[in-house]
């Protein structure tokens, strides 16, 4: 028998990996010793690699001072319960200073806790506490673009001869005193705003409070990993980084080709958003990021164990993102096709078979929900269907080889939420409406209880609980051995004893409309796996399931074998070993 410690770079234990006969084994943690030496964990995959991260969207967590908004101290108050799910680490959306017009995406000081969040003391609890819990932290980044109340900006629009003149994306206007060129903003309109001081218009691929950093400026690039390291030193386990590759433009500045109609809506947007129209050629995904990530990989790898998790929309995402996780830059980035509204199994299959396929020995990772897409179960049609298929959902993902990322409320069956436009807060929602509703209604506070606001805050909530979700809340269905909450619970800790579905090679069985079915295998062992995505029994024939046996225990309702022929139930699962 073969065993690694699996610990983080401070040394501590979080487990030991056992290998004996091609079985693995989790044993849980203990103090390391000399016979589990940390020397050892080259031999161990990275604790990454097959991950759940589960995302936290602070401002709907939990108010723990009665403000009506979430925060820091809110997060550790709920430490118990985010141990309790099974998942390996936790991505805190931001939580920097910011005056809040993209609800902390722009950021004022990169450095600070916003006050309404808590403060820098509170942050080094969460990671003290999350760590005590065995799991790992991860932040945001936002590295793209500032707030216009950042320090920098400030300085930098008061006239061209300054410091930082040139931190920010400055152009003069064309002979008529329009924009320099055409590119649009992804929340409407132009993506130019013309500051007096200067004399020159500024550039903001989003809100016009959100002006985009030069990143062809070397200061600009160090600043930005400066403050990077401020929070790797803190104790940070990775980053997600915010539109990764719109940190760099054209410095041409030329305008973006028009897109054909019928190519219009890919990349998440939609004909309503003029953003559709261009193909984004100029504006973002340039090849000067590429050296960037290897400074920015770089700066990770002297913090051993910690790691990259990129966002990005191009026009060809695949493409971009085996450039962008190819070795010495991002250690993944998360997928956007299991993001729309195709939920079939002829998609699923193809995206990951491609993904797969373009990043060769690189690592995927997948999403079904976060906090700027409707939620997966309205957005699949799944709303209202019976308990465990919020459970199928996010056990999917987690068959796949891959890591994960999971939105908060997903553990519940959540679904999207309708908030009126009187109520909503997003700017993106107001701008579009009634075409596009934003995105307030999957950011709706967590349902803790079935109290008036949901035990969220005693306090008016900066957004409305939804009533749906009081009778969804956690304690609800703690008393329910049958909620999808206990479900996930049961599945997640589960996985987490096999790892061949953190780890294992995939390859994908059968093309039909209704079940996806693939194997999983690692160390010589292989699992075949079957999921039914349909309302109603599917069967299909199986024939290698005849030298098999099926792995129980995950809690989700199991198909049956009949001669060489599967049965599944409506939405039902089935995972069995196979024997040679």
């Amino acid at each position: 028998m073969n065993t690694y410690a699996v610990a983080w770079r401070n040394g501590r234990t979080v487990g030991k990996l056992q290998i004996k006969g091609g079985i693995y084994n989790m044993v849980p943690a203990q103090p390391l010793n000399n016979k589990f030496p940390v020397a050892q964990l080259a031999e161990a995959p990275a604790w990454w690699r097959g991950a759940v991260i589960y995302q936290i969207y602070p401002r709907s967590f939990q108010d723990s001072n009665g403000d009506g908004i979430g925060d820091l101290p809110g997060i550790v108050e709920r430490m118990d319960y985010l141990a309790s799910l099974g998942v390996d680490a936790l991505w805190v959306s931001p939580f920097f200073r910011s005056p809040m017009r993209d609800f902390g995406y722009d950021i004022a000081d990169y450095r600070a806790v916003d006050p309404m969040f808590g403060e820098l003391a509170d942050f080094d609890q969460l990671i003290a506490k999350a760590h005590a819990a065995g799991l790992r932290v991860m932040i945001d980044q936002v590295l793209s673009h500032t707030s216009i109340e950042h320090e920098w900006f400030r300085e930098s629009r008061q006239n061209r001869t300054n410091a930082k003149a040139d931190w920010y994306v400055w152009a003069d206007p064309k002979p008529d005193g329009g924009p320099p060129n055409n590119w649009l903003s992804i929340f409407g309109g132009v993506a130019w705003q013309w500051e007096p001081r200067r004399g020159q218009y500024y550039l903001h691929n989003f809100l016009v409070e959100q002006p985009d950093l030069n990143f062809h400026h070397p200061e600009v690039q160090q600043a930005v990993l400066d403050n990077l390291r401020f929070w790797l030193e803190r104790g940070v386990d990775g980053v997600r980084l915010d539109a990764i590759n719109f940190c760099f433009h054209d410095q041409q500045l030329r305008d973006n080709p028009p897109k054909p109609a019928a190519q219009r809506g890919g990349g998440g947007y939609t004909a309503d958003n003029p953003y559709a129209y261009q193909v984004h050629q100029y504006d973002n995904t340039q090849p000067e990021c590429l050296p960037f990530l290897h400074r920015l990989r770089a700066l990770l790898d002297e913090y051993p164990g910690t790691v990259t998790l990129g966002e990005l929309t191009a026009e060809d995402t695949i493409a971009a993102t085996a450039e962008y996780t190819a070795p010495g830059r991002l250690h993944m980035a998360y997928s956007f096709a299991l993001l729309g509204k195709d939920s079939s199994p002829g998609h699923i299959r193809a995206h990951v078979e491609q993904m797969c396929r373009a990043l060769d020995a690189g690592w995927p990772c997948w999403a079904i929900s976060n906090h700027d897409v409707e939620r997966v179960a309205t957005r699949w049609g799944y709303a209202g269907a019976p308990a465990h298929l919020a459970t199928q959902l996010s056990a999917l993902i987690a068959s796949l080889r891959g890591s994960i990322c999971l939105y908060q409320g997903e553990e519940l069956g959540l679904g999207e939420a309708e908030v009126p436009f009187e109520l909503l807060q997003d700017p993106y929602g107001i701008t579009f409406w009634p075409a596009f509703k934003g995105r307030d209604g999957c950011r709706t506070p967590m349902p803790w209880n079935e109290t008036a606001h949901g035990g969220f805050t005693q306090a008016k909530p900066w957004l409305p609980v939804a009533a749906q979700h009081l009778a969804q809340s956690v304690a609800f269905q703690e008393a329910s051995p049958q909620s999808p909450l206990n479900a996930f619970r049961k599945f997640m800790h589960w996985r987490n004893q096999h790892p061949i579905l953190r780890w294992g090679e995939l390859h994908f069985e059968h093309d039909d409309a209704s079940i996806l079915a693939f194997t999983r295998a690692l160390d010589g062992v292989r699992w075949w796996v079957a999921f039914n995505l349909s309302a109603a029994p599917a069967a299909i024939d199986a024939p290698a399931l005849q030298r098999a046996t099926a792995v129980t225990g995950h809690g989700l309702p199991e198909g049956v074998l009949e001669g060489t022929r599967l049965v599944l139930p409506p939405h039902g699962v089935y995972y069995a070993r196979l024997h040679t």
